[in-house]
């Protein structure tokens, strides 16, 4: 009995030995193998059937309201985007939230695009998601300074906050929205910091004066030093820190130069 039992242990750990071996051995070679192939960027997969249906369905989204859809296109293989005019904010969201064959009741993100050059240098972007047939959609639609542009939030209540954003950071006014103040600047903030006129440097600093016992904004102001340097010579701007050169030898009256090698 004791002698069956010592070799069913040995048997045992024979066996797991040699499969942990196995292993070890299946790893190295999948080592080697990644270190010897080239390094790819990660592209997604073009699907010609997803394509299709995309294009598909924004086809059929233009069809059934051409007053306000301008253009429909797809990018980068599966993205769906679909360009309407200002005026058609309300009726092109509502419809996308209720349609049967489109769900997209889940607002992911909304953000804005400067480009100054076009007259109307703002481009508003919505990003909605249709758990119901795991797909995405982007609304795009265009307004300049002075032009509101209608509020998302009677149709998702996830806009409140998005919009306030880009209020606070581009200057977009949105119409009805029922509480659009600024959110990441500071109250009495002037400016709209993610337009590309504004400067990078901004127009005020802050800090804290020990005389009020407060926080106060001033004009900003950078040093000479901190505006103007030289990365190839980057100690010539500390004097102090130059390490001192040999002084030229002085020459008596008569004495002659020495020659240069």
């Amino acid at each position: 009995m004791a002698a069956s039992l010592v070799r069913f242990v040995r048997g045992g750990l024979g066996r797991g030995f040699n499969i942990a071996r196995s292993s070890c051995l299946l790893q190295q070679q999948t080592r080697l193998q990644s270190s010897t192939t080239e390094a790819s960027a990660t592209i997604r997969p073009k699907d010609a059937v997803t394509h299709n249906q995309l294009a598909a369905f924004g086809e059929y989204v233009a069809e059934i309201m051409p007053k306000y859809i301008q253009q429909v296109q797809v990018t980068c293989y599966n993205e769906l985007e679909v360009m309407i005019h200002p005026d058609g904010v309300i009726p092109v969201l509502t419809f996308l939230r209720d349609h049967t064959n489109a769900q997209f009741r889940n607002m992911i993100d909304q953000t804005a695009v400067d480009i100054p050059t076009r007259q109307n240098r703002f481009e508003i972007v919505y990003n909605l998601l249709s758990l119901r047939y795991n797909s995405r959609i982007r609304v795009k639609t265009y307004t300049d300074e002075l032009t509101p542009v209608d509020s998302a939030v009677p149709v998702h209540k996830a806009a409140n906050w998005y919009e306030r954003e880009i209020w606070d950071m581009f200057g977009v006014f949105f119409a009805n929205h029922p509480d659009l103040r600024r959110i990441l600047t500071d109250y009495g903030f002037e400016g709209h910091p993610f337009r590309k006129d504004f400067p990078l440097s901004g127009y005020v600093e802050v800090r804290y004066d020990d005389e009020v016992k407060r926080v106060v904004a001033e004009p900003v102001e950078l040093s000479q030093e901190f505006r103007k340097f030289d990365l190839n010579t980057p100690w010539e701007v500390f004097p102090a820190h130059r390490e001192p050169k040999d002084a030229a030898p002085k020459l008596e009256a008569g004495d002659k130069a020495p020659e240069k090698k």
